[in-house]
């Protein structure tokens, strides 16, 4: 994967993490795919700073929101961490800001190392 997958994938690990509110999908995982998809308005935001997209925080709220149970929320947390290893530490630092931004609040740090099972 390219760094700004990477990066996008790491933003989506925070805003889901610790989610659970809206119904949830009929599936028993949320797809790396779906996250990518879901997030990628998000993209240059983790990139580069600057000012968050709106249609960048409609997808990490929908991500927060579908991820309701824990079986889902462990699901994006390990396809995000699978690639959070390159991310640069600009783009980890833009990342972490991104749910405050988005008005979403998550008792966790984003970090690399973030505990999935938790």
């Amino acid at each position: 994967m390219n760094n700004a997958t990477t990066f996008l994938l790491l933003v989506v690990a925070v805003a889901v993490e610790v989610m659970g509110a809206a119904a949830a999908p009929p599936i028993s995982k949320i797809s790396c795919g779906e996250v990518t998809t879901t997030l990628a308005p998000c993209f240059e935001y983790v990139l580069s700073g600057g000012k968050v997209p709106g249609n960048c925080c409609e997808g990490v709220r929908s991500l927060y929101k579908a991820a309701n149970t824990a079986a889902y929320r462990r699901s994006v947390c390990n396809c995000l961490k699978s690639i959070t290893g390159s991310a640069s530490p600009a783009a980890v630092k833009n990342a972490k800001s991104l749910p405050g931004k988005c008005g979403v609040s998550l008792p966790f740090e984003i970090t690399p190392a973030i505990d999935c099972n938790k």
